[in-house]
């Protein structure tokens, strides 16, 4: 594990003696204030309702092993009187991984509450864009995963592809974010500095963990179907995912690992019998909303983060063969894509979300991430067709609301 003070001001003194200007609180300020207010190297999570940024750095902890990181972070939150501690979780948790997990113990923190919105800014198109891998080997992707699922006795492997842009001058993030918050006023929108100069964004509608005092909500999502401009059309989407035996496996397998994972944890699990539709703006979801009790107080949001992260919804199952098998027919690293985003702070509270409907951001580039599960009924076409849709939470923040 590393921890340095690689912000521009000193590192906080010993005895956990506050710098003058670590705030728990700035306000007052709506999400979209705050959304507003985001500046590339902050940390932004919010929703229509609540929201949170965190500015500067005290301390910047990494950690290849989550367990480890996350037993770290009490330690560093009282040696520097911080309040929380923001940052991202890597794909590939694994023990082999040279991917750390990346927290920061911010400066200065702003929280609001409210219900609020905000017009879209413009943004630049992109001068240059290739698929990676192309439509075509992505299909044969999914058809080498169904027959490996069958050889390897995996239930379930999800795999992704990637649209690369190019744009002639530098990517406005700021603009980015501000069009993923006021575009999906439901979702986690997020934005997360990363190693190496990049900031990941995005608006997922995932949330893998919330932790209030004794109680843990999670929120998974597994089985999608694109949302259609016809309501007829719509709907019929809707009933579809609704009574597709293909999908409600697919969404069975998360289900099972996250309760299984949690039972150490809790006291008392919630779980309903049957998952719940939900919508985004581009996409059909089935969903399981569960509840839990934690039978020890002292289990914090990141250490709950850490036990069961990768999901089946973003990695498959058994979770150790379906990565190799990602790895194997995915033709680039994931890095933070599919990873966790989030915050903990010094009571063990926190939220994590998952790290999907997303965007890397370079200087003058971004790569945007599409995945989808793959069970023993997939169809390649379809499988592709849904990524398609699911790029289009990035694409409509750009202004491409029609593809590129």
């Amino acid at each position: 594990m590393s921890a340095d003070s690689s912000g521009a001001r000193p590192q906080t003194p010993a005895g956990g003696q506050n710098p003058p200007d670590l705030q728990k609180s700035v306000g007052p300020a709506t999400p979209a204030d705050l959304a507003a207010r985001y500046r590339r190297g902050d940390f932004l999570f919010t929703t229509a309702q609540r929201a949170l940024l965190a500015q500067g750095t005290l301390r910047t902890v990494t950690e290849t092993d989550p367990r480890r990181l996350a037993s770290a972070i009490p330690g560093v939150l009282a040696e520097t009187g911080a309040p929380l501690a923001v940052g991202v979780l890597p794909f590939d948790t694994g023990p082999d991984t040279k991917v750390p997990g990346h927290l920061v113990v911010p400066r200065t923190v702003h929280r609001s509450e409210g219900t609020s919105s905000r017009a879209r800014a413009d943004l630049p198109a992109p001068a240059r864009v290739r698929a990676v891998p192309s439509p075509e080997q992505h299909m044969a992707n999914v058809c080498a995963a169904v027959e490996a699922l069958a050889a390897r006795d995996l239930r379930k492997a999800v795999l992704a592809r990637a649209l690369d842009l190019e744009f002639d001058a530098p990517v406005p993030a700021e603009r980015v974010v501000r069009n993923l918050a006021a575009g999906n006023p439901r979702h986690f929108t997020y934005a997360a500095e990363l190693p190496g100069g990049r900031s990941l964004v995005g608006a997922t509608p995932e949330l893998l963990l919330r932790r209030t005092g004794r109680t843990v909500f999670s929120s998974p999502h597994a089985g999608s179907m694109p949302r259609s401009a016809d309501p007829a059309t719509d709907r019929a989407n809707g009933e579809a995912l609704r009574t597709s035996r293909k999908d409600q496996v697919e969404h069975a397998v998360v289900i099972d690992y996250l309760v299984e994972a949690l039972r150490p944890f809790c006291r008392t699990l919630d779980v309903p019998a049957e998952p719940e539709l939900v919508t985004t703006p581009a996409i059909w979801h089935l969903r399981t909303p569960i509840t839990g009790e934690l039978a020890d107080p002292d289990i914090t949001a990141l250490d709950l983060a850490a036990a069961l992260h990768p999901t089946p919804a973003i990695c498959g199952t058994p979770t150790e063969g379906a990565r190799e098998l990602v790895q194997e027919l995915e033709p680039f690293d994931r890095d933070y894509y599919a990873g966790a985003v989030g915050w903990v702070d010094t009571t063990g509270d926190g939220e994590w979300a998952v790290a999907i409907r997303c965007a890397e951001i370079a200087s003058t580039s971004m790569r945007l991430y599409a995945g989808g599960g793959i069970v023993p009924a997939s169809d390649p076409r379809a499988e592709l067709d849904e990524t398609t849709a699911k790029f289009r939470t990035l694409l409509a923040a750009m202004g491409l609301e029609d593809g590129v």
